[in-house]
């Protein structure tokens, strides 16, 4: 069988593995970044368990590692070391990246609430981007409930041409896929190509299906995954997987026949090749973040900045301190300072939008993975998302280059071990600690159970590949809220329509209509969170997002998707929806249907996520099952 199919009936908990069924698997590992850990833990304490029942739980700081809301930083540390968990200090690196490198093993599950948890596919561990809210759940035992993908085998075969790299496959693969074409799917890698990537190559790939809209996606483990983990002295985490290569799907990709690539403003999936964009004047060039800032990432930097002086602004965000030290300790930090580039903080920065703003205007080239309107800080960003050889190389000439244009490329030879520091490191000891709560961190608001007549109003009414960005801002002005739903709920739909809060508020809640792919990209529960907090009631899209649509649950809010998709032209903001006998009809798995209008709505949603809305909310409905169970 395959190896996600594998590892997921190795961890099997209920149902069973076929296509569409909700299953539910056993996790071994989680993480917390700083943006979504707060409330995850605010939400675990809720549940009165004295530690953390997972093999391993961590907490990352690398978000927002500025000053400004502090507080949450302190809550964090005081949190970890009183409930058992490992946490990661600002200035550490980014969560995926040091994952990988430092606890991320072969064969486990690992739930993550951050949307780029895949990262840690990368190394054969079965990683999966959830809301905080089934972390929290998680770490006190519980199963991660999901509907069993599609698993589609994607066969590498050859060698990827000189200056083309892993980020210019995940960018074929957006072109092919879209930003929802892997939606319900699991993507696993095989095929003697495979062989050709090493662990931190597979690793930007896995980190960016994730725009793809996939579950998850996972190669191998083999004789590349034992080197990685011997060069990071964990070779005892080493352990085989192969497939046998039984897919839903197979789709073959040759690695001759990729170019080097490059996503357009404003979304992952508007590619072309970058031949086709050269000569575009670039003002402002960012390499980093957690899908491009490994050691052999920054190394190809180096050797291509040798003896040369960038003709733009260039930053370099790296993964985590042990890929600086490894660097500095081979050599080859001084190419890129001579250069006349700016070594960075070890942290997200620029990628949701903490500084690094580009100027309004200019065309920004980063080798993150979202690029999303506004995502950088800046209101219509022109942002270019490509490969670390790409973006090199527009560095050198000022615009945007085809990497091959740089000459011979450089054989990059990995050191004979990675300089491995753990001292911002937290590990857990058996002292009782008090949690430090600042004047920021605020009691966890919850919601009262579904109520079986709705009336309420329109508040808003968009468009397709609606954004958790879009719904709830990133930014160095708004991330420090993150534990304050009061605060930051007067940020839902800022940018896109600064009065609706407002509007929310004086109508007592109301109704959210979408197009296709509703809640796409970050996991952040907050785009649920704080939309359930200014009481809305239910989103009526065409289509929602796999990890957004789990978090409306989580928190009350009904998933409705029009029967007939048609019907969205038929509802207008400010347009009253009536719908009687909701929970009898949820109960029975009968479609809902808009009494004003004779609408038809329908949603798949299984037994279990109907009675969590009754219950209003997951938080209630586990508490519940726990005070049953005692």
């Amino acid at each position: 069988m395959s190896i996600a199919r594998r590892i997921i009936e190795e961890h099997l908990v209920k149902g069973k593995v076929n296509e569409g069924n909700e299953i539910a698997v056993r996790i071994d590992q989680t993480l917390t970044q700083d943006a979504t850990g707060t409330m995850a833990y605010l939400q675990f304490e809720a549940l009165g368990i004295p530690k953390v029942k997972t093999k391993l739980s961590l907490s990352y700081a690398d978000h927002n590692i500025s000053e400004s809301g502090k507080e949450n930083i302190e809550f964090l540390e005081s949190f970890a070391k009183k409930y058992r968990i490992v946490f990661s200090k600002p200035g550490n690196g980014i969560c995926h990246q040091l994952h990988l490198e430092r606890f991320a093993t072969p064969g486990t599950t690992l739930l993550g609430s951050d949307s780029h948890t895949p990262t840690a596919g990368g190394i054969g561990s079965l990683a999966i981007g959830a809301g905080g809210l089934d972390v929290a759940a998680a770490m006190a035992g519980q199963p991660f409930y999901l509907k069993m993908p599609r698993i589609i085998g994607i066969r590498l075969t050859g060698r990827l041409n000189e200056w083309v790299s892993a980020k210019d496959i995940v960018l074929f693969l957006l072109k092919k896929y879209s930003v929802k074409g892997g939606v319900g799917r699991i993507f696993e890698f095989f095929g003697d190509g495979v062989k050709s990537l090493s662990v931190p190559e597979r690793a930007t790939i896995t980190n960016m299906c994730t725009e793809l809209g996939a579950t998850t996606s996972i190669f191998p483990s083999d004789e590349a995954t034992k080197k990685f983990l011997d060069l990071q002295g964990r070779g005892n985490d080493f352990a085989e997987l192969k497939s046998d290569e039984e897919y839903n799907e197979v789709v073959e990709i040759h690695l001759e026949d990729i170019v080097p690539l490059i996503a357009k403003p404003s979304s992952p999936d508007n590619v072309a090749e970058v031949k086709d964009l050269e000569g575009t004047t670039v003002g402002q060039v960012i390499i980093g973040s957690c899908t491009n800032s490994s050691y052999k990432d920054l190394a190809i930097v180096s050797s291509a900045l040798k003896d040369k002086k960038i003709k733009t602004k260039l930053n370099i965000n790296p993964g985590s301190i042990n890929v600086i030290n490894s660097l500095k300790k081979n050599g080859l930090l001084e190419n890129i300072t001579g250069s006349g580039a700016e070594i960075c903080e070890a942290a997200c920065l620029g990628c949701i939008g903490i500084g690094q703003e580009p100027e309004e205007g200019i065309v920004s080239l980063r080798t993150f993975n979202r690029n999303f309107p506004g995502r950088s800080g800046t209101r219509n960003d022109k942002v270019y998302l490509c490969s670390a050889e790409t973006a090199v190389a527009s560095v050198v000439f000022g615009k945007i280059t085809d990497p091959r244009k740089l000459g011979e490329c450089p054989r990059i030879a990995f050191p004979e071990k990675y300089l491995h520091d753990d001292c911002l490191f937290v590990f857990p000891t058996e002292e009782d600690i008090e949690i430090k709560r600042g004047g920021s961190i605020k009691p966890l608001p919850l919601k009262e159970p579904l109520e079986n007549a709705i009336k309420a109003y329109v508040l808003i009414k968009v468009k397709d590949n609606i954004t958790t960005d879009d719904i709830m801002p990133a930014g160095s002005k708004i991330l420090p809220l993150r534990s304050n739903i009061p605060a930051i709920s007067e940020y839902v739909f800022h940018n896109l329509d600064s009065s609706f809060a407002k509007r929310a508020k004086e109508k007592s809640g109301g109704i959210i209509v979408a197009g296709e792919n509703y809640g796409q990209g970050s996991s952040r529960e907050h785009a649920a969170l704080a939309p359930m907090y200014l009481g809305i009631k239910a989103v009526i899209a065409k289509s929602f997002s796999r990890i957004h649509k789990a978090n409306l649950v989580n928190f009350g809010i009904l998933p409705l998707e029009f029967a007939d998709k048609e019907d969205y032209e038929r509802i207008e903001q400010s347009d009253e929806i009536e719908m009687d006998g909701v929970i009898g009809l949820l109960n029975e798995n009968k479609n809902l249907v808009v009494k004003n209008s004779n609408i038809k709505l329908k949603y798949e949603l299984s037994k279990r996520e109907r009675e969590i809305l009754i219950a209003g909310g997951k938080l209630n409905y586990i508490k519940r099952a726990m005070k049953d169970e005692a």
